[in-house]
């Protein structure tokens, strides 16, 4: 009944603002957020039963190095939603399937790359993290397999980006919650079977199979390309993707940085045990944040489209969806986060049951306040990258990682101790700088547009 209610009132909103065209892909945000939060809840206390909070620790190791092989994947992802959406607005079939056709290209050379670079420093690697022998044999063997996944990831990821810039962003988010789903039951399975660690790549290979298949089959459907033919690989259009990627890459390397940063340190001051107090705080954090961030990002696409010809009636536009952007966020993240809040310890104890230990709801808290913060800035940096101010999202995403990495090693250094509390404190303090950066640039952004605007009426 909460979910029927929270998801008829953002469909009176979107409707209100939007149309009923990109309703159902930001209905659809909503709707997997759910899925995806769902799945959370449930995986967690299953891993943390079968394989302890040491041994999933490793798992996260090998997450966070999967993380790092993802820069090889260019920004290409973002690229491919973006180029292929202009040519299906344009009805040319053979440009989508050459921008596809490249881009897949691109990162089969790419993801080569990333997994030859993973085999060359693989030692170095496993060393950074400071793991005890036993711990270190496991992530040594199991790095490889996890070289191959990054390869397949990258694949996958653009079907599902072309699915998106097809106009069926809501397709494209229930096929990745499903997936989410092949996951947890897959790794459920085969770790009550008596499987260990390896049970989690295994079930991360099917569900990412699960995902192309889907993906590839909802394509055809819809535009009844061809991407297997060599003459679709187009010089031209290559150049187009990187450029366009490239621009995303920058702040995505930055923001991929951080997290693992943390994760590092926590291995290295506190132990690798540390890692999943963290990881579980953040992850539900993020996910209570996603449950109204997600149908923000079918925005992005409309604002480029309005944008484009910057009018009094455009710039007033913008204007209102701004607001019943914010409007949104505060009529909804106000509750659930004040829920969110008081409930902690109690979920987390009825959640976790005996993996609960005491400074989870701390942590979780702390983490809460920091992703609400977050997501103030939300509407800002969707309506910036629609009109296409990249700098403004790379310098946003510096501050909050570069931020947060410095004052963690600031902490680490001065008092030779460090906490998945500090951490998160410290995530807190560089989201309010970024949030505010962003605000304030939208603001910049618009008092320009308005001022243009004038120019050309006069």
């Amino acid at each position: 009944m909460i979910w029927q209610a929270l998801r008829d009132s953002v469909q009176r909103l979107t409707t209100q603002v939007f149309g009923s065209q990109l309703r159902l892909n930001m209905t659809s945000g909503l709707v997997t957020t759910a899925i995806n939060a769902v799945v959370l809840a449930i995986a967690y206390p299953i891993y943390l039963h079968f394989l302890g909070y040491e041994k999933y620790g490793v798992w996260l190791v090998l997450a966070t190095i999967l993380g790092f092989a993802q820069l090889g994947e260019l920004g290409i992802g973002q690229a491919v939603m973006k180029l292929v959406a202009e040519e299906h607005g344009r009805g040319n079939i053979d440009g989508i399937q050459r921008y596809v056709t490249t881009a897949l290209a691109l990162l089969c050379f790419s993801g080569t790359v990333a997994l030859t670079a993973i085999l060359i420093f693989k030692t170095q690697i496993i060393a950074v993290f400071k793991l005890s022998d036993d711990n270190a044999k496991v992530v040594l063997w199991l790095l490889p397999y996890i070289g191959c996944l990054s390869i397949y990831v990258f694949i996958v990821q653009a079907l599902n980006a072309t699915l998106s810039g097809l106009g069926r962003m809501d397709l494209a988010n229930y096929i990745q919650s499903i997936g989410r789903v092949v996951a947890i039951t897959v790794a459920a399975t085969l770790l009550y079977r008596g499987m260990g660690i390896e049970s989690l790549l295994i079930a991360n290979s099917l569900s990412y199979a699960f995902i192309h298949i889907l993906s590839l089959i909802c394509i055809w459907r819809i535009a009844h390309i061809r991407l297997l033919r060599m003459d679709n690989l187009d010089v031209q259009r290559g150049k187009r993707i990187v450029h366009f990627g490239g621009a995303v890459l920058a702040g995505t390397v930055v923001s991929m940085l951080g997290s693992p940063f943390n994760k590092l340190m926590l291995s290295r001051y506190v132990g690798v045990a540390s890692i999943p107090v963290y990881e579980i705080c953040y992850s539900g954090a993020i996910m209570v944040r996603n449950l109204i961030e997600t149908g923000f990002k079918a925005l992005m696409p409309e604002i480029s489209r309005i944008s484009g010809n910057m009018t009094r009636h455009a710039k007033d536009r913008i204007t209102q969806i701004y607001r019943r952007a914010m409007r949104l966020i505060f009529l909804f993240g106000i509750p659930i986060y004040g829920v969110m809040l008081i409930l902690a310890t109690p979920l987390l104890r009825i959640w976790l049951g005996e993996s609960f230990v005491v400074t989870i709801p701390s942590v979780l808290r702390i983490m809460l306040v920091a992703t609400f913060i977050n997501l103030l800035g939300v509407p800002s940096y969707h309506f910036l990258m629609g009109m296409g101010h990249i700098r403004d999202i790379f310098a946003a995403r510096s501050i909050t990682w570069l931020t947060s990495m410095a004052l963690v090693t600031m902490v680490a250094v001065k008092t030779n101790h460090l906490s998945a509390t500090i951490v998160s404190l410290c995530l807190s303090i560089s989201w309010f700088l970024s949030s505010t950066y962003l605000i304030l640039r939208f603001r910049s952004v618009m008092l320009i547009c308005e001022k243009t605007v004038s120019t050309i009426e006069e």
